[in-house]
């Protein structure tokens, strides 16, 4: 099924095309709260949560700029919603900017009530138990989400004006969680060419202490300061794409904190899209319009 959200069209997005992904409903776990996008004050950005049903938003370039590369980005928001301005719709503007097709992935999500990140916000700290319970459950479907969306691009590749040796995918935070579980699942059908998880939930999605084989390059972003603590894991997952030969580029801010995506910070955080972009033009990864 295709067509464009109703809710999609603000302003301050793009216009993009919508694409349903196959999916089991998770045994055992229901909606109670419909699938909402509102502002939230506690982030300072716009979430969407209660995501049931995956799917992707497709981004073209202009045909002046587009040049055959496409970036699945998978936003984060702990599993509980998706930041999908700072971690998504803006990052899919620079790309797009840059001639790479964007698709943002709403992968599934825990179901809550009608605010989430309220939610998130107190069972980080009153009730770990059961929110370390509810990301392990939701996880591996979200990663399963990720495949299939790797698996529509590359057999649309041709009809959306895409190289299918040219897809990459970028997640942030949960979203780089979902883009490690990605690169520790997937097989030649739906594997990415390249990968960059930007400041990954490695708690929840820990480092494997080898990468897989027949695995693809990989551009890592993170900050020294990031109060989760996830620089090590950042640290962790690039020693172990390195020691198993494959190109790797990290980059650790010593200051930006979590979560800052497309966030103007003031800090040298601010232009790493640009650092993966030159990653990605250096090695061949995006290609160059003729």
């Amino acid at each position: 099924m295709s067509g464009v959200h109703l809710f999609a069209q603000k302003k301050s997005d793009l216009h993009p095309k919508i694409i349903s992904l196959p999916y089991t409903p998770v045994e055992g776990v229901t909606y109670s709260t419909k699938e909402n996008r509102y502002f939230s004050k506690i982030w300072d950005t716009e979430v969407i949560t209660n995501t049931v049903k995956p799917e992707i938003w497709i981004y073209e370039p202009s045909k002046k700029v587009k040049n055959g590369t496409a970036v699945i980005i998978a936003p984060g928001g702990g599993l509980y919603a998706h930041s999908i301005i700072s971690e998504g719709i803006d990052v899919a503007k620079s790309l797009t900017q840059k001639g790479i097709t964007a698709v943002i992935l709403k992968y599934r999500l825990i179901p809550t009530g009608k605010d989430a990140v309220d939610e998130i916000s107190h069972l980080k700290s009153e009730g770990k138990k059961k929110f370390n319970a509810d990301v392990q459950t939701m996880l591996p479907h979200s990663i399963d989400d990720g495949l299939n969306a790797v698996t529509y691009i590359r057999e649309h590749a041709s009809e959306l004006g895409i190289d299918p040796q040219h897809i990459g995918f970028m997640g942030f935070s949960a979203g780089g969680a979902v883009t490690m579980g990605v690169a520790y699942n997937c097989v030649e059908k739906n594997r990415p060419n390249f990968f960059a998880p930007i400041y990954p939930w490695t708690i929840q999605m820990p480092v494997q202490p080898n990468a897989p084989k027949d695995s693809v390059p990989m551009f890592i972003a993170c900050a020294t300061n990031d109060p989760l603590q996830l620089a090590e894991g950042a640290i962790a997952l690039y020693t172990s794409w390195r020691k198993a030969g494959y190109n790797t580029e990290l980059h650790m801010y010593a200051k930006g904190g979590h979560g800052f995506g497309m966030r103007t910070k003031n800090t040298p955080s601010d232009s790493w899209i640009d650092r993966f972009y030159d990653w990605g033009i250096n090695e061949g990864l995006i290609l160059q319009k003729d």
